[in-house]
């Protein structure tokens, strides 16, 4: 094996580890819910409830509640 492959390797293995890259990250929180965050939200802190505040959030209709609410207060939401 070249050094050069032996290095792009190693790169892999490495963002294998970091995760995905502006992605989402899901895992279990200390009090065995679901935590969601990565760069992708665009905030510092996860979001943590617990799997059935999940589910109801994530229902289709609720989706689109929110979705058309965002749309809608554009001008008045601070977009970081």
């Amino acid at each position: 094996m070249t050094e050069q492959a032996r290095i792009a390797e190693l790169e892999a293995e490495l963002a294998a580890l970091k995760g995905p890259v502006g992605g989402l990250t899901v895992k279990f929180g200390n009090k065995r819910n679901v935590v969601v965050g990565g760069k992708a939200l665009g905030q510092r802190f996860p979001v943590t409830l617990y799997a059935q505040g999940w589910k109801a959030l994530l229902q289709p209709e609720n989706v689109k509640m929110i979705l058309d609410f965002i749309e809608d207060n554009k001008e008045g939401l601070d977009w970081k």
